[in-house]
């Protein structure tokens, strides 16, 4: 996915601000099952995925215990650190060998104050940030695992194929034995 095409997804800026905008961004690759982000430490950049499929997850008791996944076009970014400065929740593993735009976070925050235009897609970019951690919220509290399993083949039918089976019943909630009678069922 281009670097315009996920700006724009966030939000449309005239093209002098996108412009500007982009000058802060480069181009990083890093290798499959690279931690990009890790628990109780302060990030510092925002990553756009160009390529590749991304895993956030947390430790509990020992387990991984995985609550998002990212592909291309989609965001990563420990809002916790983006917001107050402060250490992230979460770990982010490449799942795939991942081709990302970063953009460092002490960067944004200075075109925040030059430029209204990059302030509102910044505005928004957390606006969409904070819907997709609700939905999630949402999901995991009033949906079945059965029924969760089926929005991500619905929504996100190239997951199945990239992700491991391990991982998505971690996210789902479930044991992996739990997803294959699951995944019995719906064929």
């Amino acid at each position: 996915m281009t670097l315009n095409e996920i700006l724009d997804q966030i939000w449309v800026m005239p093209e002098e601000s996108r412009e500007e905008l982009q000058k802060h961004i480069h181009e990083v690759s890093f290798p499959k099952a690279y931690n990009l982000m890790g628990i109780d430490k302060v990030e510092t950049s925002v990553y756009f995925i160009k390529k590749g499929i991304v895993r956030a997850y947390v430790l509990q008791d020992g387990n991984e215990i995985t609550f998002w996944f990212g592909k291309e076009g989609n965001t990563v970014i420990s809002m916790r650190s983006y917001v107050e400065n402060k250490p992230g929740y979460e770990n982010i593993e490449l799942l795939e060998a991942c081709e990302l735009y970063e953009l460092k976070i002490d960067s944004l925050r200075k075109l925040y104050k030059q430029d209204i235009h990059i302030a509102n897609w910044g505005r928004r970019l957390a606006e969409q940030e904070l819907i997709k951690t609700e939905e999630r919220l949402i999901s995991r509290q009033v949906r079945a695992a059965g029924e969760r399993y089926k929005d991500l083949m619905k929504q996100h039918p190239e997951f199945l194929q990239r992700i491991q089976l391990g991982y998505i019943a971690s996210y789902l909630g479930i044991t992996q034995v739990s997803l294959s009678r699951i995944r019995a069922e719906i064929r």
